[in-house]
């Protein structure tokens, strides 16, 4: 058996060595001269097809290539595909499709065309209105409740909102919503803090009750929430409020619909001292399909 596997190293050994002195002898000096390193003008170029389903699209490469990649124009970066590729956008906006195509010697091309989606899924479309905070557009979207004192306050910077102060004081955010009878929505958002924060409460609504100011605010019960008593928020923390909330009994960030119409999604916060203060972004609410 040693001898064997001898035999087979130096025979490998004999016929790797052929295989290269005959690849090496066979090509010629230049790319372009005929040995396949080079694919010659590439074109990315696609078209868009609608279909019948809602909000979604059939983009087709106009040529076929080694890879197709596939960029959607929603923060993901490229994926890769094939010559077709399906895609469905649930919320509102213009998206920018990029196709990247390469082809043998590593050889790319690049196109991009833009997808005007003019309006939700009915179902699977963010009923959120300006929950990036992007523009005074997005922000002019919610409105601020004055539960308690001054002491505690909400911003708009910087893309993001932030509550901060203390003094067991608390405010809210909250904007009118539309939903559907025995419906069930999902919640969620970023939320973050880079000091932690200290005997502090954070808790999400869903209500048929307007906030008014001067009034707590607890229509509904909470749908998601954080407190330091449940034993987070302690700490600096960054991430999902379905993943970084606690102190809570149910689904994190689970809402079923019990009556149809307008509702208020409230997310109010306060405490004894939020130091650095507590961040809010990419705010969604989804029906689950």
């Amino acid at each position: 058996m040693i001898h064997f596997k001898r035999k087979y190293k130096i025979v490998s050994r004999f016929l790797l060595s052929t295989a290269l002195t005959m690849l090496i002898s066979c090509q010629p000096d230049e790319l372009d001269n005929g040995n396949g390193l080079n694919a010659g003008e590439m074109i990315a170029g696609f078209t868009i097809t609608p279909t019948e389903e809602s909000n979604t699209y059939l983009l087709e490469a106009n040529q076929s290539y080694l890879t197709h990649q596939w960029d959607l124009g929603v923060g993901a970066g490229f994926e890769i595909g094939g010559g077709t590729y399906e895609v469905f956008y649930p919320d509102a906006g213009n998206y920018t499709v990029q196709h990247r195509v390469s082809g043998i010697g590593g050889t790319t091309a690049i196109e991009d065309q833009i997808i005007d989606v003019e309006t939700s899924d009915p179902l699977a479309g963010n009923i959120v209105r300006g929950g990036k905070f992007d523009s005074q557009e997005d922000i002019d979207q919610w409105q601020v409740v004055s539960i308690s004192a001054s002491g505690t306050e909400w911003n708009f910077e910087n893309g993001q909102a932030t509550v901060t102060g203390g003094g067991w004081n608390q405010k809210g955010i909250y904007q009118a919503i539309e939903v559907i009878e025995g419906q069930e929505y999902m919640i969620d958002f970023d939320v973050s803090s880079t000091s932690g924060v200290t005997n502090t409460w954070f808790e999400v609504f869903v209500g048929t009750k307007e906030p008014r100011n001067g009034a707590d605010y607890s229509d509904g019960g909470a749908v998601a929430k954080f407190s330091t008593w449940g034993g987070c928020a302690n700490e600096a923390f960054s991430g999902k409020i379905s993943v970084v909330g606690c102190d809570f009994n149910g689904v994190q960030g689970q809402f079923i619909a019990e009556t149809a119409g307008t509702h208020y999604l409230v997310i109010k916060c306060g405490g004894e001292d939020l130091k650095e203060g507590v961040t809010v972004d990419n705010i969604e609410m989804r029906a689950v399909r």
